[in-house]
């Protein structure tokens, strides 16, 4: 007999433990001895919702990405697939859909999501199955550390959630709805569609919340159609705590803190953080015969390759690839002399060159950024991590399209083994690869063909955690 879901998530929560972490507050430990790959716990979503930018491109039940969808016949606002996947997701919809109606218009992702929470904390009393480890009326909200400008925000979406909300049903106070929109605020995690490379929403995890961060974590989260994957990245000991890394390691330790303190309102004392492990690779400069460029030569280029990537970005957006190129490759050879290969500012220029450059079948010129930049990732980051899976990946198909044989099935070799170690036990464990070969199968047959390939970028490296209101 096939086990159902909250049966397998039920299972898997007899892997872990809640303690309290010295300095961060509840956690998650280890209750047995974890292997590479294994899956620590899995979780359906407590309550999600479409991006507002994607819910007329997007399925509300199963978050695919499709061409054609139907949309609701009475509220008019939500897309489905098909008639299954409107009649699974009913039960959480219909609520909605009054309300929609009643409102004439659908409220933002944060208004919509917290009335989605609430109105299942009214069903099921805040613990949707006995493998919860936490109500949402304990998580943190962080409202009274919020600054001035989210806190005009927060107000503004309290006010629109009290237009939408029924009159017929249960009223909440400010306080209460504030709480929600506090917990979204800083523990949503956002969904990706069916290929894994395109955020496309935003769910309520609550036993993943409790999963505190690290620079270096020993676990990661994949997303799955609405469900969530927490797997070990290396073997955990017995009482070992759990971590995963809310903001990218590609960053000083600076930076990250910076990001950590601004999105999650906490000082990370992580080991990386205090030792400020790698730093000095993520800022290095070349050293040829022992002598290093001067200190006024390093801010010249470092500088350019500041204003370099903002003008990168700017004509990315405009769709405008060949400026891409033109402001890549002048960057890229002020860089050569100067920063060292495994320099953030480098590595983020080589990862857009390769891709846009792929993207205009220049193969050779792509393949060498592509090993490159692997190169240096393999020196930064850990390696189980996906994002190096998914970067070596891409390189090794772009050297096979080179004409490179033997090095991009060397690559992708390598990109098999990284991603297969994390998702190593059930038939589940192959989509990840599966969402690369598709990857794969798709610039191969447009480099076959000698035409365009639609643009298809690596995950966002924002880390796992993500705040999906901020832009």
């Amino acid at each position: 007999m096939m086990t159902s879901f909250a049966e397998m998530t039920l299972h898997n929560m007899e892997s872990v433990e809640v303690f309290a972490s010295e300095g961060k507050g509840r956690g998650l430990k280890a209750a047995k001895e974890l292997l590479a790959g294994e899956v620590v716990f899995a979780e359906p979503s407590f309550a999600a919702v479409v991006f507002d930018s994607l819910s007329q491109y997007v399925c509300h039940s199963c978050f695919r990405q499709q061409k054609k969808l139907h949309r609701c016949g009475q509220c008019r606002f939500a897309q489905y697939c098909d008639r299954t996947c409107q009649r699974a997701c009913w039960e959480e919809h219909k609520q909605e859909c009054n309300a929609i109606r009643k409102n004439g218009k659908a409220p933002n992702e944060n208004v919509r999501l917290a009335a989605r929470v609430l109105w299942r904390m009214e069903k099921d009393g805040g613990v949707a199955s006995d493998s919860q480890l936490t109500t949402l009326e304990d998580l943190e909200d962080h409202v009274a550390d919020m600054p001035e400008e989210d806190l005009k925000e927060l107000k503004i979406d309290v006010h629109n959630f009290l237009d939408y909300w029924p009159s017929g049903s249960r009223q909440h106070t400010v306080d209460s709805i504030s709480h929600i929109l506090g917990v979204i605020n800083c523990n949503g995690f956002t969904l990706s569609d069916q290929r894994g490379l395109q955020a496309v929403g935003v769910g309520i995890f609550p036993n993943l919340c409790l999963v505190n961060h690290d620079c270096w974590p020993n676990c990661t989260v994949i997303l799955n159609h609405g469900k969530i994957e927490l797997r070990s990245l290396g073997t955990i000991a017995e009482g070992q705590e759990l971590t995963v890394g809310y903001v990218d390691f590609l960053n000083v330790s600076q930076d990250r803190q910076k990001l950590l303190k601004q999105q999650y309102f906490f000082d990370c004392t992580c080991t990386h953080c205090s030792q400020h492990t790698k730093d000095d690779l993520k800022m290095a400069v070349k050293v040829v015969d022992g002598k290093k460029p001067s200190e006024e030569v390093v801010k010249e280029v470092t500088e350019h390759s500041l204003k370099a990537l903002e003008q990168i970005e700017k004509a990315r957006t405009e769709g405008n690839y060949h400026e891409v190129v033109k402001v890549c490759r002048e960057c890229l050879e002020k860089q050569g002399p100067v920063l060292a290969e495994t320099h953030l500012y480098h590595l983020r220029v080589l990862s857009v060159a390769s891709e846009v450059m792929s993207y205009l079948q220049f193969f050779t010129e792509a393949a060498e950024y592509a090993r490159k930049m692997v190169e240096g990732y393999m020196k930064l980051y850990h390696p189980n991590n996906a994002q190096l899976g998914m970067a070596t990946m891409r390189a090794g198909v772009t050297h096979w399209h080179a004409g490179l044989i033997e090095v991009g099935h060397g690559m992708i070799c390598k990109a098999y083994a990284i991603l297969l170690t994390m998702r190593n036990q059930t038939e589940m464990e192959l989509r990840m690869f599966r969402q690369n070969e598709y990857v794969y199968h798709t610039m191969r047959e447009a480099a076959l063909k000698n035409q365009p390939m639609s643009m298809m970028t690596e995950p966002v490296a924002e880390g796992i955690k993500s705040l999906f209101r901020r832009k």
